[in-house]
């Protein structure tokens, strides 16, 4: 039974069946990576804007004194 359904696939080592059903999910997951992965970048950018001192200064001090507008 040499054309067997499968047979290929049974001859394959464990490694690269591993490496195609990951692939295999890449790339019916692209977008939905993709997507997750902008929101990550997103936020580490906004995150280290925001750690840096003088970002934090313009949100704690205004001009006047106070925090509300006379």
């Amino acid at each position: 039974m040499a054309g067997r359904v499968g047979s290929k696939r049974r001859n394959e080592s464990g490694v690269s069946r591993v490496v195609n059903s990951v692939f295999g999910f890449v790339r019916v997951a692209e977008f939905e990576i993709l997507f997750v992965l902008f929101f990550v970048i997103a936020f580490l950018i906004f995150k280290d804007l925001t750690s840096r001192p003088e970002y934090n200064q313009i949100l704690v001090k205004s001009p006047g004194g106070g925090f509300w507008p006379n």
